[in-house]
């Protein structure tokens, strides 16, 4: 969050500089203020509070001046809140006059005085005295001059404040993420992120159920489908494609299907994250078939059903970047092809934590379909990525892999 100390007027009246909203809380009062003289002649001229030349002096006693002072201060600071009338206000004060402070502002002199006229209102005391000779401040005004002042220096403190926050990205980030994205895909690639900021500890939970953002479940959530819930951000990554995948091993011992129905003759391993959902799937692409009849194994996490697949225990699906990744599975051409849309979602007000705006920024880009073709909406078969895609090697991420000498 970033809050702006700036010469605000109200958008009717403003020239170029918007009018803010903030309300800043009235600072402690100080001792009493110099009441120096503000240098300006002329019919708009403002001077401090004071004994006009050639008139004796009536001013009180110390102690009752300090005690007046205060009774002042309770009764008119506690009702400062207006910080973009205050800052006309202080404006004057430092221009000498209205005209020269309506100049700075981009404002008529009338709007300044109207202004100026609703703080006095405000605040319940009278800020300037005005005659023929021009305008002066008051003592109650020299006093708001100081208030103001210090209202200003907190002002500008909480922007520096803000500017430090916001290089300064640190904390935790809670990432949520469906198992199979988060062990193949994210877990190996957020050194990345912490490399850039190593102040920021993430938090990343793989699940099978999608992670609601709304109830503080995660500060950042990815999905294989749209979330329902209405008070979050959602940002759509890109497509996941999906297909048939068997180890070398098992192809030389049990053949290559090509088409569905010679599937009926293999063996599968089947990753079951809603178990319903599976039976239906399954009862749609092998209608009169048992599972026990086809499927192998049955595994609830992406990893076991990889090194399943992998040491040649049935065919399975995975994600087509999983070739990309140096997985040693070959894909089928069997025609069974699913595509799930990713998104990402987030509460607004989260989203504008520095560590987490940056987590989402970061997410975005490593889902970037121009930079990582098999998130892309069409299809495309894991032969054909060496062509298309452009960047360094994936292989690295997975030094596991491989199988050679095992």
């Amino acid at each position: 969050m970033r809050v702006a100390a700036e010469r605000g007027v109200p958008q009717k009246e403003r020239q170029e500089v918007p009018a803010s909203d903030a309300t800043l809380a009235p600072a402690a009062q100080d001792d009493a203020h110099s009441g120096a003289a503000i240098r300006d002649a002329g019919e708009d001229g403002v001077a401090a509070a004071g004994v006009s030349p050639g008139k004796a002096s009536t001013r009180p006693t110390p102690n009752r001046a300090a005690a007046a002072k205060a009774a002042t201060s309770k009764s008119t600071l506690s009702n400062l809140t207006d910080w973009d009338a205050a800052r006309i206000f202080l404006e004057v004060v430092r221009a000498g006059s209205f005209r020269s402070a309506a100049e700075r502002l981009t404002l008529s002199i009338n709007a300044v005085r109207r202004r100026i006229d609703d703080f006095e209102r405000q605040i319940g005391a009278t800020l300037f005295t005005r005659d023929v000779h021009g305008a002066r401040l008051t003592d109650e005004g020299a006093l708001v001059v100081s208030a103001v002042e210090r209202m200003e220096a907190a002002s500008f403190e909480l922007l520096r404040a803000g500017d430090g926050l916001a290089s300064a990205a640190s904390g935790e980030v809670r990432v949520a993420v469906t198992e199979g994205l988060g062990t193949f895909w994210l877990a190996p690639r957020l050194v990345e992120f912490q490399q850039k900021f190593p102040n920021v500890m993430v938090d990343l939970y793989c699940a099978m159920r999608s992670a609601d953002v709304s109830r503080h479940e995660a500060d950042v959530a990815i999905h294989l489908s749209r979330p329902a819930a209405l008070d979050v951000k959602l940002v759509r990554l890109g497509r996941m494609h999906l297909m048939c995948f068997a180890s070398e091993k098992y192809l030389e011992t049990y053949g290559i299907p090509k088409t569905i129905d010679e599937l009926v003759k293999h063996r599968l391993v089947l990753q079951v994250a809603d178990e319903a959902a599976a039976n239906t799937a399954f009862a749609t692409i092998f209608p009169g078939f048992e599972q026990r009849d086809l499927i192998a194994m049955t595994t609830n996490v992406s990893s076991a059903n990889y090194w399943a697949v992998a040491h040649g225990a049935g065919i399975g699906v995975f994600p087509t970047y999983a070739s990309a990744l140096g997985g040693k599975i070959i894909p089928l051409e069997v025609d069974l092809k699913w595509s799930y849309d990713i998104w990402l979602s987030y509460h607004a007000t989260t989203g504008r934590i520095p560590r987490v705006r940056h987590m989402i920024d970061w997410l975005v880009e490593a889902f970037n379909p121009a930079k990582y073709p098999w998130f892309k909406d069409e299809f495309i078969h894991p032969q054909q990525l060496k062509t298309v895609y452009m960047g360094e090697p994936l292989t690295h991420l997975f030094g596991g892999f491989p199988m050679e000498g095992r």
